[in-house]
């Protein structure tokens, strides 16, 4: 229970983060990003998988491009649904996207990294 809310705490922030980089992507407050966050990961259990399934060919097509357009109506979606949280058009969904994953990666890196590292005497 700790460590999913840990990793809610930190997908919000990095949350915050990435509206703070990317033009057009809005977040409010903390709570909305607290908020966001919840209804993100629902689309991606509900959403993500039936865009992936439907665009498929197209994806093939363009040697997996095409998942970053996907990941940013994802997103979109996402934001649709999320009081406080807000995306200005495709284009800034598809560079959100991009942007909240490389965040996201850094802050759990950076977690990570500072929790296993050794307790000194």
């Amino acid at each position: 229970m700790k460590v999913t809310l840990v990793h809610w705490l930190l997908a919000s922030l990095s949350l915050m983060i990435t509206a703070y980089l990317v033009p057009g992507v809005h977040v409010n407050s903390f709570f909305s990003a607290l908020i966001a966050s919840v209804i993100i990961g629902l689309v991606n259990i509900t959403v993500w998988p039936l865009l992936i399934f439907f665009t498929l060919p197209l994806t093939i097509l363009t040697f997996g491009l095409f998942l970053f357009v996907v990941n940013g109506l994802a997103l979109w979606i996402a934001a649709a649904f999320s009081p406080g949280f807000a995306i200005n058009g495709i284009f800034p969904a598809i560079i959100g996207s991009i942007v909240l994953t490389i965040v996201g990666a850094i802050i759990r890196h950076l977690f990570k990294s500072t929790r296993n590292t050794p307790k000194q005497p």
